[in-house]
């Protein structure tokens, strides 16, 4: 299969196809051809697509590498499945094997085809144990090799097993009946889940060997030192010269010349004096190395000069390039084919020069000739684009950002955006904006107002996703950049990956002139907002209640929506810091004024208290009594109300309510609901798994156990107003006190804990837990949830840090903290 563009390759792959990108000075695809060759394949069928004649050019009819070759041509992509039914017809007469032509590796594949035969497969996966699997595809298996279930792309919370999908398969021609002709098919996606739904045998064959997917420039950079560490067995041309010095045929290293190996200096190559080539250096074919030029684990391409005094240092060179005199290439930087780089300019870490670029003499590139730098290993977290507000997020980040954001969507598409009152999240929201038109998308500005209100327009006025920017609420010198869909709810993960990597691609389209975007200023968002939240409370009988409220805004936004949405209740409001302002920048602690409002509360009488978090998603309650209640308090209070007042109202109309919870959520919460008629959905703990699950049917309530609620008969989305006001309707209905509320319900010990866990770590974990809690209930949610009599204890990793979290609850404080480091001390076993 050689029908990949290899995009996250580029600027590599911009101008020849992934399988043609040179490993030890060959082609990566005749290195599989050379593999299946010496493994007794001797007909092999090729599928391509991007720059196919470079692929038909190079290995022609395959005689002379001792085989056959065909090939069949996607004309439009047809996924891993389909390429293979397009060649069905080299194919159906007998028992095939299907390998990438793109990867590194040197696995048995005459073990793959034993174990299919001895099993009577109809198709077998070669599987490969990884340190980090979350960027393949998982598969789990019985011991026999029977395959269980996949996992496309899965999450730490859902590595069960750390042996994934190599794309290495042995079928029998009857494979084709399960493949539809004429779409995009893929096997691990389709395929072989409909084949395991009906039974039909399909194993798994775990293999020793190496394997690498080399799938990006940094595994391009580290495949090419396990090729000369012998970690992979890999036949390079040429003879040694020294320990681990490979020389090709031709090539002139001059007597002053120093070369420290392993190192190779490809055919025809010529080396002066006084050059030093270090380890982990790659020559190719025809390159020249000037005079007293230093290179260490760098791989330069054929056909490329390096003037004197170059200085590389972990980088690649593309072919035909020209690096004069003093240039200087640091760590990470990839130059594309035919490049120009003046004497003694400097390209800075991270760097990509896209094919047939000039970097003027004397230059210094901090980011890419294109638009931008390299970025993080991962753009999006866990509150969408955060970081050091000016420094991290920049305005530069911010327009480049939103021009990959609008890249994806239509022309003349409308996008609403918004911020909070800082001044940081004013710039960088400006900065969005331009991003935007520079893409030829419309933008209605809400200017400042808070989440809720901004996702509530989003699905209003059908725009086709929202933008707002945000002072991290834990951290006021961070900024995070919140990216919204077309229903008003957090970006998909798949949509995020989407956006990051045209962003990394510097893959921006940019309008011309005449089709750059505007901007818009709905009028009356804020009432727009007001009217239907209203709509989807009791109004009559808050007001009949009369309720007095003290509420503290944190000088945020929701001073602009709260003011009206009481006063058309008839409450009395006692307002704390009941303005926008730019306070919380210089330090805000919610700790600190919500025991304020809590005081409040008690002196002045009032039925409640609340402090809502700056961005109008977080509320934090206190009780008549002057308490302030826990996340987990306040999430186990909203059901039990609820259940006093007979159940909740389904949307679905007659179906039992369903709550949505995330796994850490105490087991007291599904028995309150069990009492209120109703039932438990467990999701994963991201907001956006939350935020999705509320949109199921009949699920009326949400809550993540921090300060979070959803009522999605309004928006199903973290609202504190709309929190708010239903915890007054419902308060208002039963005629109690918030206080004799929480002073029945019961109590939770929930405890958690962490332990630091490598990153290559975290699928071994996952793994060995899996299999050594079998004899109890397992939760597969997220992480892994494991029941025991008392309680319960969940596994999960951080998909941010090299991190394990562990909960637990048990009846008391004591058992749930000894379950929770119970677990923790299996996790270190493990890492020792």
């Amino acid at each position: 299969m050689a029908g990949g563009e290899g995009t996250r390759l580029r600027p590599l792959t911009s101008n020849q196809p992934k399988p043609m990108l040179p490993l030890g000075n060959r082609p990566m695809m005749e290195h599989i051809v050379r593999l299946l060759k010496e493994h007794g394949f001797e007909e092999i069928v090729v599928t391509v697509a991007f720059l196919a004649n470079n692929i038909r050019t190079y290995f022609g009819d395959g005689s002379d590498f001792g085989v056959r070759m065909v090939y069949a041509t996607e004309e439009t992509p047809l996924g891993t499945a389909g390429s293979v039914r397009n060649a069905m017809d080299e194919l159906s007469d007998e028992r095939f094997l299907v390998i990438s032509g793109d990867v590194l590796t040197d696995i048995d594949l005459g073990s793959i085809v034993r174990f299919h035969e001895d099993r009577g497969a109809l198709a077998t996966i070669g599987l490969k144990s990884m340190e980090n699997p979350l960027e393949f595809g998982i598969v789990i298996t019985r011991e026999d090799g029977h395959i269980e279930r996949f996992l496309e792309k899965p999450g730490w919370g859902q590595v069960f097993s750390d042996t994934i999908n190599t794309g290495i398969y042995v079928m029998e021609p009857g494979i084709f009946d399960a493949v539809p002709a004429g779409r995009s098919v893929d096997w691990s996606g389709e395929v072989f889940p409909a084949l395991l739904e009906s039974g039909r045998p399909i194993y798994g064959a775990v293999c020793p060997g190496y394997w690498e997917d080399v799938g990006t420039l940094e595994a391009y950079r580290s495949a090419h030192e396990d090729v000369l560490d012998g970690k992979v067995d890999l036949e390079i041309e040429g003879f040694r010269l020294a320990e681990g010095v490979v020389l090709g045929e031709g090539a002139e290293v001059h007597p002053e010349a120093e070369l420290r190996g392993p190192c190779v200096v490809g055919a025809y190559s010529r080396v002066d004096a006084g050059a030093r080539i270090r380890s982990y250096t790659v020559l190719g074919r025809n390159v020249r190395v000037g005079q007293d030029a230093q290179l260490e684990r760098a791989v330069v391409h054929d056909n490329t000069y390096l003037g004197a005094g170059v200085r590389l240092r972990g980088c690649v060179v593309g072919r035909n390039s020209d690096l004069r005199r003093g240039a200087r290439l640091e760590e990470g930087v990839t130059l594309g084919d035919a490049c120009f780089v003046g004497e003694h300019a400097v390209v800075n870490p991270g760097v990509k020069v896209f094919p047939f670029k000039t970097v003027e003499a004397g230059a210094v590139v901090n980011s890419s000739i294109v638009w931008e730098s390299k970025g993080a290993r991962s753009l999006f977290g866990r509150s969408g684009i955060t970081g050091l507000a000016n420094v991290d997020v920049s305005p530069e980040l911010a327009v480049k950002v939103a021009m990959a954001y609008g890249t994806t969507l239509k022309k003349g598409d409308r996008v609403t955006v918004s911020r909070d009152t800082s001044r940081a999240a004013r710039v960088l929201k400006r900065a969005v904006m331009v991003g935007l038109n520079a893409a030829g998308v419309d933008v209605d500005d809400l200017e400042a107002t808070t989440i809720p209100a901004t996702r509530l327009q989003v699905r209003a006025e059908r725009t086709r996703g929202g933008i707002t920017v945000r002072l991290d609420p834990d951290d006021p010198q961070q900024v995070s950049i919140r990216f919204f869909a077309a229903d008003g709810t957090d970006l998909p993960e798949e949509a995020q990956r989407k956006v990051e990597r045209l962003f990394q691609r510097e893959e921006l389209r940019r309008a011309v002139a005449g089709e750059i975007g505007d901007i818009g200023f709905p009028p009356r968002a804020i009432e727009y907002y007001t009217a239907g939240l209203l709509k989807a409370v009791d109004m009559s009988a808050i007001r009949a209640a009369h309720p007095k409220v003290v509420l503290d805004y944190s000088y945020g936004t929701s001073s602009f929506v709260m003011p009206n949405v009481l006063a058309k209740l008839g409450a009395d409001v006692l307002a704390v810091n009941p303005y926008g302002s730019t306070k919380r920048a210089i330090g805000f602690k919610p700790a600190e004024h919500a025991a304020q409002v809590a005081e409040l509360v008690r002196t002045a009488g009032a039925t409640m208290g609340g402090l809502l978090d700056p961005d109008g998603e977080r509320l934090t309650l206190a009780d008549d009594s002057g308490h302030v209640l826990t996340g987990t308090e306040a999430a186990l209070a909203f059901v039990s109300l609820a259940a006093q007042v007979g159940g909740m109202v389904d949307r679905s109309g007659g179906a039992r309510p369903r709550i949505a919870l995330p796994v850490t959520m105490t087991m007291h919460a599904e028995r309150l609901a069990a009492d209120a008629g109703a039932e438990v959905v467990w999701t994963k703990l991201s907001s956006p798994a939350l935020m999705a699950s509320s949109c199921e049917d009949g699920v009326v309530l949400a809550a993540d156990g921090e300060g979070g609620f959803i009522v999605p008969a309004f928006l199903p989305a973290f609202d504190a107003a709309a929190a708010l006001t239903h915890l007054l309707g419902l308060l208002a209905v039963t005629g109690q006190k918030l206080s004799k509320v929480v002073a029945s319900l019961p109590q939770a010990h929930v405890v958690r804990e962490e332990v630091v866990t490598p990153w290559e770590m975290k699928g071994t974990v996952m793994r060995t837990l899996v299999e050594r809690t079998t004899g109890r209930e397992q939760v597969l949610v997220d992480g892994v949830k494991v029941l025991h009599d008392d309680g319960w204890a969940l596994v999960l990793p951080d998909p941010e840090e090299p991190v394990t979290h562990v909960w637990a609850e048990a009846s008391n404080e004591a058992a749930a903290r000894s379950l929770a480091q119970e677990y923790c001390r299996r996790i270190r076993s493990l890492l020792r």
